[in-house]
């Protein structure tokens, strides 16, 4: 199972948010770049970005400091947040993103997901952000009557890298992430699944790793800054 230590950029910084709101913004680096660094050099094989910014404009915002992420280290990145048409996923590609994740055009644009994914083979993720079991849009500003297990279906043949489900209860709270729900999931889908939200330490990881299901991964931001979770430790319990 893999551990991708979250960058999320708001206004150029790595920062944390409580349950995904703007307003709840803790800083952790002014410099992401050299916050990668970090990550890369305590061993992780994955970079997972958000542009926080993007998600609520609907367009890159921080594609500066993502850039400089890529340029910066040798691992391959993911980026959510923003990416909403093919234009912005052919030009990340170009840079060197290894995957984009796809969320509030998962619902919206379905198509475009799938045009994406036959474009880019390997190279697209869809993110499934949701509150009670609900998918949430748009920098999870807005609510949908879309189910999570209904959506992740509907992607079945689409040919997409990875689902990329987040409780968005959990994220940023340290309370642990929401396993049934997430194993439900991989459970209902072909596709990988990587949980995001609530990661808050060793034990959650390998509770995620025994959770009956084979997950691909797990994201975690806040106890990777706070120090709740040794990156180089948990990269080694974890494989």
């Amino acid at each position: 199972m893999i551990l991708y230590p979250a960058i999320d950029l708001k206004d150029g910084q790595a920062v944390r948010l409580l349950r995904g709101e703007m307003d709840k913004a803790t800083v952790f680096n002014e410099d992401p770049a050299a916050q990668a660094r970090a990550f890369v050099d305590a061993g992780c094989e994955w970079l997972h970005l958000v542009d926080l910014n993007g998600a609520f404009a609907g367009e890159p915002v921080n594609a500066a400091p993502v850039e400089a992420i890529l340029k910066a280290c040798n691992v391959p990145a993911q980026l959510g947040g923003g990416i909403r048409d093919m234009a912005t996923i052919e030009t990340w590609i170009d840079k060197g993103l290894a995957r984009v994740i796809l969320g509030t055009v998962a619902v919206e644009n379905p198509e475009l997901v799938r045009e994406a994914a036959k474009a880019f083979p390997g190279k697209v993720a869809v993110g499934i952000d949701a509150r009670n079991g609900m998918v949430a849009t748009k920098g999870w500003a807005e609510e949908t009557d879309v189910q999570v297990t209904d959506l992740a279906r509907s992607f079945e043949d689409a040919g997409v890298a990875a689902i990329i489900y987040t409780d968005i209860n959990r994220d940023g709270a340290m309370q642990g992430p929401n396993i049934e729900a997430t194993a439900a999931l991989a459970q209902a889908v072909s596709i990988p699944v990587i949980a995001s939200g609530g990661v808050s330490s060793l034990d959650d990881l390998i509770a995620l790793r025994d959770c009956g299901v084979a997950l691909n991964g797990a994201i975690s931001g806040r106890a990777l800054y706070d120090g709740a979770i040794d990156l180089a430790e948990a990269i080694r319990a974890l494989n």
